[in-house]
């Protein structure tokens, strides 16, 4: 919650609740002190307190997170923003729903310490600091964040229709998938040759369009093409995207180096069942600010149209080959 409303306004209408301390702690120490408990040796049951080393209001939360993410937040304290006010306010600013805005404020109104110390001697554990706390989880973001595979937790949804993508914590994220009649290698052929001389399937005009412009505002354009039009690698570049990650026959990972107001990834997984083979696609977006936000949602319809064309496109050059083979038979 933090964290969102902190990247989405640059002044932030603060309630009372954000003088309150609080004890934050690392979810890394969370975890050990639970792993350590299932060995601890005690007669009865017993309740730890558990905290970071620092006593801090949820205002200074906030303003540590600014520091180390390079951002500048001014905030003004209001006395009459209620729990009710602020969870609505969480709804239309962050991608938190306003009855679990709600949930969370409710539990934010009282300071929350550590009064029973117990827990730093009874466990082996040394709790970071907020401000290692907040580097580690930084540091971590990207890579965490390039792990999760988003079309998968996206799939139990069905197609429930939406517009403008889903929001996922602070990112937006548009993803759909198509079945195809052939294998994995043979559906994750025409993914591997994306971009560079065999272009991008479908829109082509546009990615050209696009790639011309990326220049004159800073970026860096098409003009770097691929290193190899039929293999991939991570790291390689690829026209004004970078490999992330490759797993040859399942998956690739782009990340946008054009010119965006926040961060982009464009992500393709081959999945086989018994029918053939399922190519997922999955656009994901971190808007930086207000302007990230206009950006991906002034953009989504010919981000939808170009992406679908593109899916659409890449199924049935998958499927040329075994047509081919069947119309011979």
């Amino acid at each position: 919650m933090i964290r969102a409303l902190v990247q989405r306004l640059p002044v932030m209408i603060c309630p009372r609740w954000v003088d309150l301390k609080a004890q934050p702690i690392a979810v890394e120490d969370v975890i050990a002190y639970l792993m350590e408990a299932l060995e601890l040796p005690v007669e009865h049951s017993s309740v730890f307190e558990i905290g970071g080393t620092d006593q801090v209001s949820y205002g200074e939360i906030m303003q540590e997170y600014t520091r180390l993410c390079g951002l500048r937040r001014w905030m003004i304290s209001v006395p009459v923003l209620t729990p009710r006010l602020s969870s609505l306010w969480l709804g239309l600013v962050t991608p938190i729903y306003a009855r679990i805005g709600r949930k969370l404020i409710d539990s934010v109104r009282n300071p929350t310490l550590v009064r029973d110390p117990s827990a730093l001697t009874l466990f082996s554990v040394k709790p970071k600091g907020l401000r290692e706390a907040i580097e580690r989880a930084l540091h971590h973001e990207d890579q965490e964040f390039a792990k999760t595979r988003w079309s998968d937790a996206l799939s139990s949804r069905g197609k429930s229709p939406s517009c403008g993508g889903v929001r996922v914590g602070t990112r937006l994220i548009d993803s759909r998938s198509v079945q195809v009649s052939v294998s994995a290698a043979c559906a994750f052929a025409p993914v591997r040759r994306i971009g560079g001389s065999n272009g991008w399937y479908f829109a082509n005009f546009l990615w050209w369009c696009r790639g011309f412009l990326d220049p004159l505002v800073g970026g860096v354009g098409l003009r770097r093409g691929r290193r190899d039009p039929d293999t991939l690698a991570a790291g390689d570049a690829l026209d004004f995207w970078r490999v992330e990650t490759f797993e040859p026959n399942r998956q690739i990972t782009l990340v946008a180096e054009m010119k965006i107001p926040g961060r982009a990834w464009l992500q393709f997984e081959v999945e086989p069942n018994s029918r053939g083979s399922v190519i997922k696609q999955t656009a994901i977006f971190d808007p930086a600010g207000l302007a990230g936000l206009l950006y991906w949602y002034t953009l989504y319809p010919v981000h939808l149209w170009i992406f679908s064309g593109m899916l659409r496109k890449i199924a049935a050059i998958a499927e040329r080959p075994a047509s081919t083979a069947l119309s011979r038979a």
